[in-house]
Formats: structure tokens, C-alpha cells, sequence
């Protein structure tokens, strides 16, 4: 098995001077930067020697003198395109007198002089914390400091692109390429920056630092802190593993401009380029694979990478919690692929051993899945604190004659316990239950106790996800039914004890009484559906396209029997007659469906018994 330094470093190829050399995992550790792409970050910028007055380049009141800067980047002569070997080159000595005359001031100097130029990138206190990097004597201080500024100026840049444009582009080289910006700072301007972060054929230096392909040492000085350092050792750690186990050594280099990097995107799918099965996901295991697409790629979680390293997070409200829980992820991942004797009893420790456990039972939060098991129980609790709601005494009630119904009667009520005795042959065994259906079946806690189930979350096929898009919208549509039911009841009993209802706002009151009575138990019934459908989800997979689009069809009518029931239930409608009737109907096409076995847990029990 590949091996991890303590440092976090990769065993990976060394820089050769011919890109198509032979390469071993087992040679030893030099750079993970292709053989052209550690020339132009480690050497092309030194083979001149040259000195350049800093008066040419920044005056007295810290303003760039742009023209200095500007007629060192070198054009093409075929296509006037930047040559960017020269530019790098000539360039080079500029950075090198740049850098000495920084050192040469002081913070105090620095910040009287430059940090009013600062102020329209809106991060001025970082950008002094960078400087102070200067004269560090730690090697990742400049790479942190690097990505950080380049995080900065991203969003900077974007937030002027917003001023005269629209739908600011993600990639940083395609906002450099803009003409929005081009028309703000000038094309010239906008080529320098393409030069030193924003093209595969430059320096590049954002995102080689930012996916992990270069060592703080290989970064001169002249060019969430705990989760920026982390990020990039934790994508070089899995290249390593990625090119090992699909023994492809190549891909542990840096990508030229002709070819696309591995990155954290491609070592997380299911399948390489060519259609073989990517081996990583296989050698991590369920649980570290869903603990990185949850932090990494699931559009409703962290996305820390994305978000840190295009400046959309504020570096100094980066929440604790996700970087102390990156941080003991990187540590399990360390023990577990490292074989480092040292580390052999750093297993052991009382601290990491239990950071392991939790690490080998992980479980999605942020998938479909998990954000749909989420808030049925929300929505369920919402429901289940209706009881609690405050009500005119009965009393009351039987003053106002011919209002007074028997829930008990209601067609409602005994569609939906029909409807539970067919569906409760689909439970779990230790859920069947052969008495009081209404009360145990759509219980709070039996809906816990499904949605404990574990249900695969990688790489969902498409059906799987469309589903969960209903499924996620009908539970919202519940939920909302449940929060105007409760601010309803609050507000007319207020208003009732108050006495200023007047006879119509009382009868529709006691109305809305007598309808939640079988509202409640028909939206439980609606949530444990979608559960036990939920558990069931991935026998869609067996369902003939007819049968799909018969399945979406039903959920798409019971979507429109919530949306239509949250628009009934509102306070401006208040149709409470209709909604029972509306009800009615919905129950109608539940019970039909489920008697035709058409649901995924009446398909999952015939795949077991075939």
C-alpha cells in the first residue's frame, strides 16, 4: 500500500527533464509537479539576472505603475496571444525587487503606504496578515498566505464583475478572461494577473497550491488556516491512494493545459475516464466516501474547498466545528494508509482511537437522502405537537349546534386505517402491529426508528434522484400545512376567548377544529409513506419505464394534493370544508395505488420472495 509522510508529503514521481520518462510509485519523494510545470514555478522566473528600480514599479503613495509591469508581458507574434514562458521570465526579476523592497518596511510602513489601496477588495486585514508571512521562517506560511490571496482577490474581482455584468463565472480564469473585467482594469492588466493565477499555461499558482500538487517548500517567497493547509494535503494523500490502487502513476503529477487535473471531482466518482470501475471509493469504504462528498461536493453541505478557495467564506467565521472535523477525518485517513511504525501506538491513543470508530461508522447529513430524512422528522414533530395546540372548552362548542361532528365517522379516518392495515405487511418485522393501527403506525417514534435505516447514498442513479426531489417537495408542502394549522388555531383562540370573532369566524373556527382532528393522522400517513417508500427507493431500479413514469405520476398527484391543501389551510383562504374533500380524494388514489401493489415496498417485498 502507497505510503503518507507524517508531513502530509506524497511519495510521487520525481521532476525529470522528459515528460515521457518512465515513473514508479516506489521512487522517491521529490515534487508532484510535471517536469514543465516545476520549470516554470521553481526556475524559469530566476534564469535572468536583473534589477529593477522599485520607484518604476510602485510610488511614493503605494500606486502600481502599471507600465513598468505591463511591457514585461511578452506577445506571440503569430497570434499576439501572452507568451507565457517569456513573460514568467522577464517578470521574474521584477518579483525579486518587489520582494526585497517589501521586506525592507516595516508593518507600520506597509500599512501607511498600501492599505488604502486595499480597501475595494474589502479584506484589507488580510492582506496586512500576508505581508507579516513575509518574514516567516515557516515554508507553508507563503503557501498559506498565497491561498489566501488568491481565495481574496477572487472574490474581489468577482464582486467588480457583478457591478457591470451578470452571472459571474466559477472558474477564476474564465473571470480573468472576461471582458467585464477587461473594460474596468484594462486587457493589459487583466493579462499580468492570467500570467502569475489565472491559466493552466502560467504560473497557474492558485490552483496548483489549492489541489494540493505543490509543497510549500516549492513556492518562492517572491509571489480557516488550519482547513486551507489541510485541503490540498488531504487531495495529494488520495491521489496518491487514487493513482496506486487504478495504478496509474501518471495522474499523480500536475495536469498540463492540454489535460484535465485529478482532482478531488474525478477521485470521488464511481468510474475513470475510460469507463473502468474507479478502485478508491472500493479501498475508502461507505463511510469515508460519503464523509467527503459531504463536505466536498453534496450542493447542500460545505463545499469547503469551492467556498474557501473562491473567497466566499470569511476566513475569520470559518465554523470550528467543520474544521476540527476535517482535521480528525485527515488524522483517521493518516493511520489508517500510513505504515510509519511511529504511528502504531498513535492508533492506540485514547483521543484517536474513538476519532477512528466515528470515522468507520460515518453516514451522509448532507445527501438527498439524509436532508429528506431530516425534515420528515421535523415536519412529523410539527404535526405531533397539534394536541398541544389550545381549544375553546367543549362546552363551548355545543352552544353552536349542528357543528359538532364525530372524527371518528369521518371518511378520512377510515380510508387511512385501511390503508394502514395493507401497508403495515411492508414494515419491518419488529414493527407489525395488530391493534390501535392509528396511533402505533404514525407514531413519532416509529418514524425515528425507520428513518435509522441505513440506505446507500453513492452514486444514486438518476431515477433515485428525481424521486427524492418529490419526496423532498411533498414533505415541505406537509410541513407548511402543519406551521399555518398551528399559527391558525393560536391566533382564533386568542380571538375566541378575546370575543372578537364574529359568527361566520366562529363557525369556521370550530370547522378547522374538526378538520385537523383527520388532517393530523392523513399528513403522518403521507410522511410514513415516503419513509418506507425512502427505505425501498433503489428498487426503483426495477421498476420498466412505464412503471416509472405510472410511480412519478402518483407522487406528482399527491404533490399536488399537499399544494393545493397548504393553499386551502392558509389564512387567507381558511376552506376547511374543501380540504376534507380535497382529502378525501387524495386517500382515494393512496389506496388505489398501494391495492395495485404499485408502491416500491410492495415491489421490494416481491423481489425477496421471487
Amino acid at each position: 500500500m502507497a505510503q503518507l509522510q507524517p508531513g502530509g508529503t506524497a511519495v510521487a514521481p520525481p521532476a525529470t527533464d522528459a515528460p515521457g520518462s518512465a515513473m514508479s510509485l516506489a521512487d522517491p519523494v521529490t515534487t508532484c509537479l510535471s517536469p514543465a510545470v516545476h520549470y516554470m514555478v521553481c526556475k524559469l522566473g530566476f534564469e535572468i539576472e536583473d534589477s529593477h528600480s522599485v520607484n518604476s514599479i510602485v510610488s511614493e503613495n503605494g500606486e502600481v505603475c502599471w507600465r513598468t509591469i505591463i511591457e514585461l508581458v511578452h506577445y506571440r507574434e503569430s497570434d499576439q496571444n501572452v507568451d507565457y514562458i517569456k513573460s514568467v521570465q522577464l517578470l521574474g526579476p521584477l518579483c525579486e525587487s518587489v520582494h526585497l523592497h517589501l521586506q525592507s518596511l516595516t508593518m507600520e510602513q506597509f500599512e501607511v503606504q498600501y492599505s488604502l489601496w486595499f480597501q475595494w477588495t474589502n479584506c484589507t486585514e488580510l492582506l496586512l496578515e500576508v505581508f507579516a508571512a513575509l518574514d516567516s521562517m515557516e515554508a507553508t506560511a507563503i503557501a498559506l498566505s498565497l491561498m489566501k490571496l488568491t481565495s481574496c482577490l477572487e472574490r474581489a474581482l468577482g464582486d467588480v464583475f457583478l457591478l457591470i455584468g451578470k452571472d459571474c463565472p466559477f472558474l477564476l480564469r474564465d473571470l480573468l478572461a472576461s471582458q467585464e473585467l477587461a473594460a474596468v482594469f484594462g486587457q493589459s492588466v487583466m493579462n499580468v494577473l492570467r500570467v502569475f493565477i489565472g491559466s493552466p499555461y502560467g504560473l497557474n499558482l492558485r490552483n496548483i497550491l489549492w489541489h494540493g500538487f505543490a509543497s510549500p517548500q516549492e513556492i518562492p517567497a517572491k509571489y480557516a488556516d488550519c482547513v486551507i493547509l489541510l485541503l490540498p494535503q488531504l487531495e495529494t494523500g488520495l491521489r496518491l491512494l487514487f493513482a496506486t490502487v487504478n495504478k496509474c502513476p501518471n495522474r499523480l503529477l500536475t495536469a498540463e493545459s492540454s489535460s484535465l487535473y485529478t482532482t478531488f471531482d474525478e477521485m470521488l466518482t464511481k468510474q475513470l475516464n475510460d469507463k473502468e470501475i474507479n478502485q478508491l471509493p472500493l479501498i475508502l469504504g461507505e463511510p469515508s466516501m460519503e464523509f467527503l462528498w459531504d463536505f466536498l461536493n453534496h450542493q447542500e453541505g460545505p463545499r469547503v474547498r469551492d467556498h474557501l478557495s473562491h473567497g466566499e467564506i470569511n476566513l475569520h467565521e470559518f465554523p470550528r466545528e467543520i474544521a476540527n472535523q476535517i482535521l480528525a477525518f485527515s488524522v483517521t485517513l493518516l493511520c489508517r494508509f500510513s505504515k510509519v511504525e511511529e504511528l502504531t501506538a498513535f492508533k492506540e491513543h485514547t483521543a484517536i482511537k474513538p476519532l477512528i470508530i466515528c470515522a468507520n461508522c460515518y453516514r451522509s447529513r448532507f445527501h438527498p437522502i439524509a436532508r429528506l430524512k431530516k425534515q420528515v422528522l421535523k415536519c412529523m414533530k410539527s404535526i405531533s405537537s397539534w394536541p398541544e395546540l389550545p381549544i375553546v372548552p367543549e362546552e363551548q362548542i355545543q352552544e353552536i349546534p349542528g357543528l359538532e361532528r364525530s372524527a371518528e365517522t369521518s371518511p378520512c379516518i377510515s380510508m387511512t386505517t385501511e390503508i394502514l392495515s395493507q401497508l403495515q405487511h411492508h414494515l419491518p418485522q419488529n414493527c407489525y402491529i395488530l391493534d390501535d393501527l392509528m396511533n402505533n403506525l404514525l407514531s413519532e417514534k416509529l418514524l425515528v426508528e425507520l428513518c435509522s435505516t441505513h440506505i446507500c447514498t453513492l452514486y444514486c442513479p438518476r431515477s433515485v434522484l428525481e424521486i427524492l426531489v418529490v419526496f423532498r417537495k411533498i414533505s415541505t408542502q406537509c410541513h407548511q400545512v402543519s406551521d399555518q394549522v398551528i399559527a391558525s388555531t393560536e391566533m382564533r383562540y386568542t380571538q375566541w376567548i378575546n370575543k372578537i370573532l364574529r359568527s361566520r369566524q366562529r363557525h369556521n373556527y370550530l370547522r378547522m377544529l374538526h378538520s385537523i382532528k383527520f388532517l393530523s393522522p392523513v399528513l403522518r400517513l403521507i410522511l410514513m409513506l415516503i419513509i418506507l417508500e425512502l427505505i425501498n427507493i433503489h428498487t426503483i431500479c426495477e421498476k420498466n419505464p412505464c412503471d416509472y413514469q405510472q410511480y412519478i405520476k402518483f407522487l406528482k398527484s399527491i404533490l399536488q394534493y399537499t399544494e393545493n391543501l397548504v393553499t386551502y389551510t392558509s389564512p387567507e383562504k381558511n376552506k376547511w370544508d374543501e380540504s376534507m374533500e380535497l382529502t378525501h380524494k387524495a386517500l382515494i388514489k393512496i389506496r388505489t395505488f398501494s391495492e395495485r401493489k404499485l408502491t416500491l415496498m410492495q415491489l421490494a417485498t416481491q423481489v425477496k420472495l421471487s
